[in-house]
């Protein structure tokens, strides 16, 4: 239960985070991404500083032994860029792109109910969906793949 907790103060400060800063705002992102036109650069300074607490958060975090509220450490183990990340990376930047938002100012908006943040979260969802849906598919076709080249004994 502190585990939980202690995740929805975390998420209660990223979302204030994103509130002060107006990245909630597709307007104000699209004006950060515009770099050739108006740009607005003020969105750098919220992520630079975002990235120097996480930075010092994740210092001080590896040099415990464990968490404070969880029985061990998750890090990730992945360091390869492979296909799937570079797709995944560029289907997310698209959509930034294109809508002004990314998942979580998407959510945080969604008390809005504006229609177009209904039908981001809507394709997000599916896509996550789907996704999903493959990566089961994927495996099941690699297990039976693997069980193709044996045979059961003959008595």
């Amino acid at each position: 239960m502190p585990a939980i907790l202690a995740s929805l103060v975390c998420g209660l400060i990223f979302g204030w985070g994103l509130l002060i800063s107006e990245m909630v705002q597709p307007a104000k992102v699209l004006a950060f991404l515009d770099i050739f036109g108006d740009w607005d650069p003020s969105l750098a300074f919220t992520m630079g500083a975002a990235l120097i607490v996480s930075s010092a958060g994740f210092a001080l975090a590896r040099r415990r032994e464990r968490p404070l509220l969880a029985p061990r450490t998750f890090w990730p183990s992945a360091s390869t860029i492979d296909r799937p990340l570079v797709i995944g990376a560029a289907m997310f930047g698209v959509g930034w792109g294109l809508s002004g938002l990314c998942p979580g100012p998407a959510l945080e908006n969604l008390s809005t109910l504006n229609p177009r943040l209904l039908v981001f979260v809507a394709a997000m969802i599916a896509g996550m969906l789907l996704q999903m849906w493959w990566h089961r598919r994927q495996a099941a076709q690699a297990r039976r793949e693997a069980g193709e080249g044996f045979a059961p004994a003959d008595g």
